[in-house]
């Protein structure tokens, strides 16, 4: 799938929800799922900076595709570092610079974070377009 096919997917799976207590519960959910970092993995230099909780993310290259990998220490977090993953892993490092990333405004998802959440999600968004930035420098 695309980006944008990933996006409409969670556009469409958030949809299904008539308010956001259960969307929370839906992003707590997606939290679970995530392809969790080891604990040797989970070091100083991969922690997002801007984040309230500890979010730990890795960022490989393979095949000319980004893999992302992270943990977090909050189950939002979780949730929501999951969902970057869900749209931006395995995809070309072009591809995510290029991303305009709409489902995050179209779930509403940002007016419905805490502010320290929200700026949370920049900081893991930013991240993970510095990390494409690198990786499409180096590949």
């Amino acid at each position: 799938m695309t980006i944008e096919e990933k996006e409409q997917q969670l556009i469409d799976d958030f949809a299904i929800y008539d308010d956001w207590m259960e969307k929370y519960e839906y992003i707590i959910e997606l939290g679970k799922e995530l392809p969790l970092l080891s604990e040797d993995e989970k070091t100083k230099d991969r922690v997002i900076k801007g984040c309230q909780s500890t979010v730990w993310m890795k960022a490989e290259l393979n095949d000319d595709k980004i893999e992302y990998k992270a943990d977090a220490d909050a189950i939002i977090a979780k949730g929501i570092i999951a969902m970057l993953i869900y749209v931006l892993s395995d995809e070309k490092p072009q591809d995510i610079l290029d991303a305009k990333l709409r489902f995050i405004s179209e779930i509403g998802l940002q007016e419905h974070l805490s502010p320290t959440r929200s700026n949370g999600l920049v900081s893991m968004l930013k991240q993970m377009k510095l990390d494409a930035l690198a990786l499409n420098i180096k590949g």
